[in-house]
C-alpha cells in the first residue's frame, strides 16, 4: 500500500516502522492539512494528529477521495458530519478510539461482564485509566468507549470524570504518569470482595499494528466502518 501518515508524532512514527517492515510505502508524512499536492497519490491515509486538527484532516482526505483511518480522540462532536461527508463523496472511513486487537477484545469482554454484574447491586462500579503525561484529553477515548458499553446496561445517564460513581453517573478516574502507554480498569466493588477487568498496553506497537490492519482492510471498500467490522465481531 501507499500510505499517507497524517500526523507524524509518536503514533505516526510507530506505524511507519511497522508498515515499512511489511513492505508498504509511506508516501507522505504530514503535519499540515492534506492537499492534492502533498498527499502524493496515497491509497489510504492514517490520521493520528490532535483533537483541534482531526476534523479538518479527515474531511480533506474524504474530499480528495482518499480512504482514511482515524485514531485521534476528543473531536467526536464532529463525527456525524464526517459520516455524512463520507456518504456524500462515496468514500471510506474508519474511526476507533483504540485500534489495538487486545483492547477491542477487551471491549467485548467489558460489555459481557457488565451484563452479568449489573444484576448484583451489592457491587458498585467505577473505572480508571492511566496514560502518559503528554496525552491531551481526559478521560481517554478508550475509557469513553468502555463507559458507553456499560451505561445502557446499568441505565446510567452518562459518565463523569471522577473517582466514584454517583448521582446516576459512571465515574472515570483519569491518571497521568510518565511513559505509560495506556491502562484501563473496570472495577466492581462490594463489602466482601472486588472484581476487576484490566487491559495494560506495554507499548504503542499494538495500536500501530491495529491501525495498519484497519488500513489494509479499508482499501477498496466504501462506507463508514468500525473495528468491529475489521475484526468480524
Amino acid at each position: 500500500m501507499k500510505i499517507a501518515l497524517v500526523g507524524y508524532g509518536k503514533m505516526g512514527k510507530a506505524i511507519e516502522k511497522i508498515a515499512e517492515a511489511q513492505g508498504h510505502t509511506i508516501v507522505a508524512r504530514l503535519e499540515e492539512k492534506p492537499t492534492e499536492e502533498n498527499i502524493n497519490d496515497a491509497e489510504v491515509a492514517i490520521e493520528f494528529s490532535t483533537p483541534s486538527s482531526a476534523y479538518e484532516n479527515v474531511t480533506a482526505c474524504l474530499e480528495l477521495g482518499v480512504p482514511v483511518v482515524c485514531g485521534t480522540t476528543a473531536w467526536l462532536d464532529k463525527l456525524p458530519e464526517v459520516k455524512e461527508l463520507c456518504k456524500k463523496h462515496n468514500g471510506a472511513f474508519i474511526y476507533a478510539s483504540n485500534y489495538s486487537l487486545g483492547v477491542n477484545l477487551f471491549f467485548e469482554i467489558n460489555k459481557r461482564v457488565a451484563e452479568i454484574m449489573h444484576k448484583y447491586p451489592e457491587y458498585s462500579i467505577r473505572m480508571e485509566e492511566i496514560h502518559h503525561t503528554e496525552k491531551k484529553d481526559a478521560p481517554s477515548g478508550t475509557a469513553i468507549t468502555l463507559a458507553e458499553e456499560i451505561i445502557p446496561v446499568y441505565g446510567f445517564e452518562k459518565w463523569k470524570l471522577s473517582d466514584r460513581t454517583e448521582n446516576n453517573e459512571l465515574g472515570i478516574e483519569a491518571k497521568r504518569i510518565q511513559d505509560v502507554p495506556g491502562t484501563h480498569v473496570v472495577l466492581y466493588d462490594s463489602e466482601v470482595d472486588e472484581i476487576e477487568i484490566k487491559h495494560v498496553a506495554r507499548s504503542r506497537k499494538g495500536f500501530a499494528s491495529g491501525a495498519l490492519l484497519a488500513a489494509q482492510w479499508l482499501v477498496g471498500k466504501k462506507g463508514v466502518f468500525t473495528m468491529k467490522d475489521v475484526l468480524g465481531f
